[in-house]
Order: C-alpha cells, then sequence, then structure tokens
C-alpha cells in the first residue's frame, strides 16, 4: 500500500480539540498513557482489580505458551456476578438496567434487582435442563431482553454461550451448532420486524434435525405465532423459566474459563468459532467501556445500537455495560420502522446520552437528510461512537453536526471479534480527533502499521495493521483448531497478531483504518483501497453512500466498480456519474477513476447493517449471486442486477 495514490488518501487537517468544560470532568486524564508504558501488565492488573474477583490471580500475564495468552493466573470470579449481582449488593437493585424499547413502541424497565433474578431462574432452569459448567448453549434470539437474560445464565453458570444472529440461515445455525457441540438451543417462535412478524423456530427445527449434540431447544413465545413442537425436545421459556426459583448461588471460575464462541465466517465454508474466556476479556471491555465512552453509570443512558448477534453486542451491550452498571436501551426493531426518525424519537423519549453506532446507518441517516433528527430533541446526547467499519470524513462531520449539535465528542473505535475490546480509539477530553481517524492505540495496547516486510512504516505510508503485544480481551484461539489459530493470524510475520485490516500512518502518526486488505484492488499494478474510493465519492455533496468493488478487467487487471446512493432529491444521470468519475480522479488520482458507476436504490446489507460488498462483486463479474438470505432486503440485488446490466460501460 506504498502506491503514490496513497498520499492523497483520507487527506484531513480538520481536529477537534476537547471542549475546556468536558475535559475538566473526563474520566480519563492525559497521563494515563504514560503509566500505561511504564507498565503494561501494571495498568490492566489496575483495571482488573475494578471488578469483583473471589481469588486474586497469581500472574497478571503468561505468554509463555505463545500465540496463547493467560491472564490473571489463578484468579476467578464470576462473570454474571461481576454484571449484575455485585450491583445490588452495593445497594443499586432499584436502578434501571435494560430499557426494552420494543419495535411497536411497548417499553420494559427492568432494574439491577429484577435483572438479577431473571439471570438466576434463567440459571436454575438451565441447569434443571441439564447444563453443566463446560457445555455449550447456542442462543438464537432478536432483540429482546431474554437474549440478554440468556447469555448472563450462561456465564453464571460456566456454561459458553454460543450466540447465532438471528437473521442468519437454518444451515449458518447448523454449522455452528454442530462445531460448538451445543447441547442446548435457546430460540423464540418468531420476531417482530417492520411489523411484520418473522418465524425463528422453523430454522431452528430445520437446523436441529442435523445436530446430534442438542438435547433440548429452549423456546421465548414472542410472537404467538403458531410453530411445529417436539414434546421430546421443546420446552417453553415461561414454563421452565419463569417458574424457576430467583434464588441462586453462582459458582466462581477461573479467569480463563471460556465465557463464549463467536463465528466469524459467513454462511459458507467451515464456521470460525473464536473463543474468549472471562477474567482478562471482562476486565478489558469494562474499562474501554468506562473510559472511551466516558461514562457516568450513575446519570448517562447509553444505547449501542447493534445486535447481541455480533461481537459489539457482546462486549458493549451485555458485558461491559452491565459490569459498570449503567443504565441502557437495548430496541428491537429497524430505523426506519414505523418511520425513519424512529431512532431520534428513542434519543429523545429516553434522553439517551452516550450514542454507539455504525457507519453504514450514519451514511443512511445522511441520505434521508437533517431535517428528520431536527425535529426530536437531541440535547441529551453529551457523546456519539462509531464502530463496524472505516467512518469516512463527510460522515463523520454530519454525525457531528446532525445529530451531536456540533458539541459532542465522536469517538471511532476500531476492533474486531478476534480482539474482544476496542484497541484504537480517540480518549475523549483527551484527544482531539480528526474526521475519519480512530486515531492512536489505546492505553496498554501496542498497535503499528507495517510493510511487507513486516518493518514499521514511516508517518504518511500506508502499509497491515498488526498488533505487537497481548492484550486481556484477546482471543484464546479458534474452537477446536489450535493449528487454524496460528496459521490464521500469526503466520505473516512472527511475533505479531495481524488483524487483516490495512491502515495508513498519518504525518502525526496518527492510524487510518483502510479496511481488510481483501478489499484492496490492484488497478494496473497499483493497489487502492475500497475505503478510499468510497471515502472520496461520499465527499461528493450529491453522495449519500458508496460501495465499490474491484472487477476483473482484461486491460488494468481490475477496474474500479462504484455503487452510489444519492441524497435526497438528487437524481442520477450521465452528467451525474461523468461529474463524479472526474470527482474521484481529482481526490486521489486519475488511476482510482471508477470504471463504472451505478446509481442504486439502495446497497445490499445485513440485517446489522453490513454491506455484502461479496453480492456487489458477483454483480460487477456477471456471476450468479451466493446466499442472499442474510440480506434485510433481497429483492435488492435483482434491481442492482437489472440496472447494471443496462448501463453504458465508460473508458477509463
Amino acid at each position: 500500500m506504498s502506491d503514490d495514490a496513497l498520499s492523497n488518501l483520507l487527506h484531513e487537517d480538520r481536529t477537534f480539540p476537547p471542549d475546556p468544560a468536558f475535559e475538566k470532568r473526563a474520566n480519563v486524564k492525559p497521563d494515563v498513557y504514560e503509566e500505561a508504558t511504564i507498565s503494561r501488565t501494571a495498568f490492566w492488573e489496575e483495571q482488573a482489580r475494578r471488578l469483583a474477583w473471589d481469588t486474586g490471580w497469581d500472574q497478571v500475564l503468561d505468554w509463555s505458551d505463545a500465540p496463547f495468552a493467560r491472564w490473571f493466573v489463578g484468579g476467578r470470579l464470576n462473570v454474571a456476578v461481576n454484571c449484575v449481582d455485585r450491583h445490588v449488593a452495593a445497594g443499586l437493585g432499584n436502578r434501571t438496567a435494560l430499557i426494552f424499547e420494543a419495535e411497536s413502541g411497548d417499553t420494559q424497565e427492568i432494574t439491577y434487582a429484577h435483572l438479577q433474578d431473571m439471570v438466576c431462574q434463567a440459571a436454575n432452569a438451565l441447569t434443571g435442563l441439564g447444563v453443566v459448567a463446560g457445555d455449550r448453549v447456542a442462543i438464537y434470539l432478536p432483540m429482546i431482553p431474554q437474549a440478554i437474560v440468556a447469555m448472563l445464565a450462561c456465564a453464571r453458570i460456566g456454561a459458553p454461550h454460543s450466540v447465532v444472529f438471528a437473521g442468519f440461515s437454518a444451515e449458518a445455525l447448523r454449522s455452528r451448532i454442530n462445531d460448538a457441540e451445543a447441547k442446548v438451543v435457546i430460540t423464540a417462535d418468531g420476531q417482530f420486524r417492520r411489523g411484520s412478524t418473522l418465524p425463528l423456530k422453523a430454522a431452528v427445527d430445520e437446523a436441529v434435525s442435523h445436530t446430534p449434540s442438542v438435547e433440548t431447544v429452549l423456546v421465548v413465545r414472542r410472537t404467538g405465532d403458531d410453530v411445529t413442537w417436539d414434546p421430546e425436545r421443546d420446552v417453553w421459556w415461561h414454563e421452565v423459566v419463569d417458574t424457576a426459583s430467583p434464588e441462586h448461588e453462582a459458582q466462581a471460575f477461573p479467569a480463563e474459563h471460556p465465557l463464549f464462541i463467536l463465528y466469524t465466517s459467513g454462511t459458507t465454508g467451515t464456521p470460525k468459532g473464536i473463543l474468549h474466556t472471562s477474567g482478562g476479556y471482562l476486565t478489558q471491555t469494562a474499562w474501554t467501556h468506562w473510559a472511551v465512552f466516558d461514562l457516568k453509570a450513575e446519570s448517562d443512558v447509553y444505547w449501542c445500537t447493534a445486535d447481541i448477534g455480533w461481537v459489539t453486542g457482546h462486549s458493549y451491550i451485555v458485558y461491559g455495560p452491565l459490569a459498570n452498571g449503567v443504565t441502557q436501551v437495548i430496541y428491537e426493531g429497524t430505523p426506519d420502522t414505523p418511520h425513519k426518525a424512529r431512532w431520534w424519537e428513542i434519543v429523545q423519549k429516553h434522553r439517551v446520552t452516550l450514542l454507539y453506532t455504525a457507519p453504514t446507518a450514519i451514511r443512511t441517516f445522511m441520505k434521508w437528510g437533517e431535517r428528520l433528527p431536527d425535529d426530536y430533541d437531541l440535547s441529551s446526547l453529551r457523546l456519539l461512537g462509531s464502530v463496524g467499519e472505516p467512518i469516512n470524513p463527510e460522515a463523520w462531520m454530519w454525525y457531528r453536526r446532525g445529530i451531536g449539535g456540533d458539541t459532542c465528542p465522536i469517538v471511532d473505535t476500531w476492533w474486531q471479534t478476534e480482539t474482544g475490546a476496542i484497541m484504537i480509539s480517540p480518549l475523549p477530553g483527551v484527544t482531539a480527533p480528526k474526521p475519519g481517524s480512530a486515531m492512536t492505540p489505546l492505553p496498554g495496547i501496542s498497535a503499528a502499521v507495517v510493510d511487507d516486510h513486516g518493518a514499521p512504516v514511516a508517518p504518511g505510508n500506508g502499509g497491515y495493521l498488526v498488533l505487537q503485544q497481548p492484550w486481556p480481551a484477546m482471543l484464546r484461539g479458534i474452537w477446536g483448531n489450535k493449528q487454524r489459530y496460528i496459521d490464521t493470524y500469526w503466520s505473516r510475520w512472527p511475533d505479531v497478531y495481524f488483524a487483516g485490516d490495512g491502515a495508513k500512518l498519518d504525518e502525526d502518526s496518527n492510524i487510518w483504518v483502510l479496511g481488510r486488505v481483501d478489499d484492496v484492488m490492484n488497478v494496473s499494478g497499483h493497489r487502492i483501497s475500497t475505503t478510499e474510493v468510497e471515502s472520496a465519492l461520499v465527499s461528493h455533496p450529491a453522495v449519500a453512500e458508496a460501495a465499490v468493488v474491484g472487477a476483473a478487467d482484461d486491460m488494468t487487471g481490475q477496474g474500479i466498480v462504484a455503487f452510489v446512493i444519492l441524497r435526497g432529491d438528487n437524481t442520477g444521470g450521465e452528467e451525474l456519474i461523468t461529474e463524479l468519475r472526474g470527482h474521484v480522479a481529482h481526490e486521489i488520482g486519475p488511476i482510482a477513476k471508477p470504471r463504472q458507476i451505478m446509481i442504486v436504490p439502495e446497497l445490499p446489507k445485513t440485517r446489522s447493517g453490513k454491506i455484502m460488498r461479496r453480492l456487489l462483486r458477483d454483480v460487477a463479474e456477471q456471476r450468479d449471486l451466493g446466499d442472499v438470505t442474510t440480506l434485510a432486503d433481497p429483492t435488492v440485488m435483482n434491481l442492482i442486477s437489472q440496472g447494471l446490466a443496462a448501463a453504458p460501460g465508460d473508458d477509463a
């Protein structure tokens, strides 16, 4: 990634120093970086003491079997007790833990004391179903309180959970159940989505017909729709959980006891189960949630818009926030049901102070315009977060202005399923962020951008993002396959973890994450990131969102094909397409000019908001489409395919 074109990438000089009043009240002070540099292990040991341990540790870090880490060796704790019971014991039982906002608008508030009862009941029910410490439990639920309760109940009894996103197919569920050899599956009859009900148990029935390890399917009655029932296998949640005793004595487990397995592969191929354990993971998720979001648990209302099926939902809906005793919103529905201002209605209704969402959502709101959020009182917001993929500067600025009223700090966070917790991010009250940059590694984290030979690059150059030292929340391997873990993450350069992302180091040594190295196009020998072309397109005032892929080209090796959504009332045409191609050439260089630009009404996104660029590559290269069952709207691909076939080509 050292091409000349890279020198123009994401050129951004604007900075936003902390507001003095915010800086004065901030949780973290600038000297934290120096403290962590003096001794990383001492720094993380201090953060571990924020938790409640039944037994202290003998050793902070054992790296003798690298790349397999052991943190807080000898220590014992219970993750669920740290997330619920200790707050009740501290007199905070009446504090609201969860504000559940249903798609219908119905609201349910659950205090920490009530949550403790619910988790204990679920723990007793699972034990009654024969689940013991070490057994795996698959969870296939929508964003309802029972999903969080199920995760915490598994943690309480030491049964690693494997949450599968409720939009995944029966085949994806089956492969994950079999890989983890789950004993129990927890699901619901169905889920509410866009004003309708969608079945869930039917997918489970199909999946478990080929999963010999499953003994029980525990079903939450959510929609009331009829379901097929196997009385030898299926049990209702309300019959075994809601009637169970709320008294449960929790057991402490070793710090390295498995907490969960989360699969990162798609719906085809061998699933890759990322394994996370207890003590180190909870230490880092709790501290980063407190520090990165400047959390004031006694007054903040926090809302992370992710789904628990993804790692963001694990770390920054369930474990980090609840370990910190905060009040948080969880939302069942989509951003546009029953109207496109639904999120802002929720922020106003619950006086949300901290909002954590994805760039894809932000760009969608850009497309819908600022009038919608302007109709609601968003003055309660005091900090905004971004997660999931790099955020382009224009979306960053819109987020700050349109949602944050030009006053809210923005924390642009980089991390992965594998890292478990945030690794690179501004610290509010400390960092003067640049729009679009994740900035620098957090205290206690060692990251670098390296070249093809693994040597750190100089400022102004691009390369590969690596992590140089073990961190507490790091994955402990791939479930059942140690060698795959080594080959996937530790084989490219000796002794460093390769994240799989490209990055650039700007002249001030701030990190700009470019996205997956698989999303780097080779155009006439020049390596160009899809992110830089997308960023250039979205910087044009007519463009709300863009997705770029590389398509095979006989002349250049790969040609750049862009799919663009326009803002507001803008309309497409050859004149605008020519203008956009020229705009990209001006922003990056002629070599980055898209071969083809297609104006589309929507992009293929999963229900979590991820753009499925694989499908766009299939369209661009005129291949049969792969599995589209995880898309929020599978019909989008038909519109895109028809439009691309009819669109004229352009000469570079």
